[in-house]
């Protein structure tokens, strides 16, 4: 037996995996979001709490092969040498660094770091969030041992062993010619007294053994840390040929394509997350944007997600005119532009328009954000698509349609701990003595074709959909462009 841990933002599961990749047994436990306004912080023993809670659950006892951690990647948790909080957890979601993050566009640090290491800045990457402590709260960090991403806190609890691996340590700080940190990077954000906190990056994955009993876990069970969750849903996806992308519907869109090289001389877009292969890097896309805006639409307009094929079909593509901007995050949005202050809208409405044409607009939105993304990141190649918003089946042959492509839906459930399984035994399965049919892990369980009406007609929406943005950037710069300033 395997066991994958996905540290999710509001909701931590475990999932065991007998050897040809089948199922065994799926736990998980909700967990909360705190704070206020631009304040998005959790409760870091909640979080281990739940992690060490679904464990013991899935487990049943049994000594795992392999427990593989991956989780929600960037925020800031700051912890002792023992994996305590210093402090409540700084979500990726928090933007209190957004104004650090507009100074650093409006004079050329952030695009200064882009060349570096091919990442830009959004307030709630772990760069912004530790300057913007050392400014603040600066007793915070003297008192804490790292600065570590969510999987990290836990593979610490769990083993004793401070680390991270490639794709965590990607944003912001990794050269990725060198694959160490870049001493200038920090320098850039005014960090470098600050390097000590950064963790270790191991030169495969994290690896330790668990220790008293943890979690119900036998002494000296094998447990991997990483890579976070983007890469590690592409893994579990079977993504890893350049071209191939990966579509994660959930609450937000991680949009991911395999690229052979860091863009470091293009427009600054995105990240570029590191792999095992110093020849491949996830480009990742991962807009703030996702499942979050129809939940809204779905609330606002008194409906329910169970509705949601009933919605789809009740009104025609493009909705009767009503269109939608999906970007309601607080924060803006990071890709595939970095405007703190994008901001959600409908357009088209009159007295006619239903509360089917509301969420269609919004489902098409999304999906038009989508493809945006993919399209920057270089899709060439197949992609696959998983994430809780592709289990409706209305909505993601509306995706195949706006993104002109058969969609391979990966095998469940949970894609990212099964791609932590795969990467935890790729980098450690001659310790183990095991290996893994990795065809058969992967294989997708469908693909959904587009409808070519369906993509005709979503050509020319989304070309619509592209000048509605820019008209929107635009106004959100204001007269003299002073609240954009220095925007890509």
């Amino acid at each position: 037996m395997f066991v994958g841990l996905d540290m999710g933002t509001s909701v931590v599961k475990a999932a065991a995996f007998a050897d040809d990749g089948a199922t065994l047994r799926v736990e998980s436990m909700p967990i909360s979001l705190g704070g206020q306004g631009e304040h998005v912080e959790q409760d870091i023993e909640e979080v281990v709490r739940a992690a060490t809670g679904v464990l013991a659950a899935v487990s049943e006892g049994q000594a795992p092969a392999l427990v593989a951690i991956t989780g929600q990647g960037d925020g800031l948790w700051l912890v002792d040498a023992e994996g305590r909080a210093v402090r409540p957890a700084m979500s990726w979601m928090d933007g209190r660094a957004g104004g650090l993050v507009a100074g650093w566009m409006a004079d050329g640090t952030a695009e200064r770091l882009y060349r570096r290491t091919g990442n830009v800045l959004f307030p709630g990457s772990p760069g912004p969030l530790l300057a913007w402590l050392d400014r603040h709260e600066p007793q915070s960090l003297d008192a804490a041992t790292t600065a570590a991403c969510c999987k990290d806190v836990v593979h610490l609890r769990l083993t004793g062993e401070r680390g991270t691996d490639l794709s965590d340590a990607s944003v912001p700080f990794l050269d990725p010619r060198t694959r160490t940190y870049a001493p200038e990077a920090l320098a850039d954000l005014g960090l470098g007294h600050r390097a000590g906190l950064l963790p270790p990056i191991a030169a495969t994955l994290p690896y330790g053994q668990a220790r008293g009993h943890i979690a119900g876990l036998p002494d000296g069970t094998p447990v991997t840390g990483g890579p976070y969750d983007l890469p590690a849903s592409a893994t579990g996806a079977g993504v890893t040929e350049p071209g191939d992308g990966l579509l994660i519907v959930g609450t937000t869109l991680a949009c991911q394509v395999v690229v052979e090289r860091v863009a470091l001389d293009e427009d600054p877009v995105g990240f570029h997350l590191a792999t095992a292969r110093p020849d491949r890097h996830m480009r990742a896309l991962p807009a703030m944007t996702g499942t979050v805006a129809l939940d809204w639409v779905l609330g606002l307009t008194g409906t329910t997600h169970d509705q949601l094929s009933e919605l789809l079909d009740a009104t025609p593509r493009g909705a009767r005119g009503v269109a939608a901007l999906p970007y309601l995050s607080p924060s803006g949005e990071r890709v595939p532009f970095v405007d703190p202050t994008a901001r959600a809208e409908f357009t088209g409405l009159d007295l006619r328009a239903t509360r089917a044409d509301l969420v269609r607009a919004m489902c098409e939105a999304i999906a038009f954000a989508a493809r945006h993304c993919l399209e920057a990141a270089g899709l060439t190649g197949r992609l696959a698509v998983c994430g809780g918003g592709a289990r409706n089946p209305a909505w993601l042959r509306l995706f195949a349609d706006v993104l002109g492509r058969p969609l391979r839906v990966a095998r469940g459930p949970e894609p990212g701990a099964r791609g932590a399984v795969l990467a935890g035994v790729a980098a450690h399965g001659d310790t183990l003595g095991r290996q893994l049919d990795v065809a058969r892990w992967t294989a997708p369980e469908a693909v959904i074709d587009p409808d070519p009406a369906g993509v005709a007609y979503y050509e020319h929406a989304y070309a619509d959909y592209l000048f509605r943005v820019e008209s929107a950037r635009n106004r959100w710069a204001g007269p003299a462009g002073a609240r954009g300033a220095g925007r890509p």
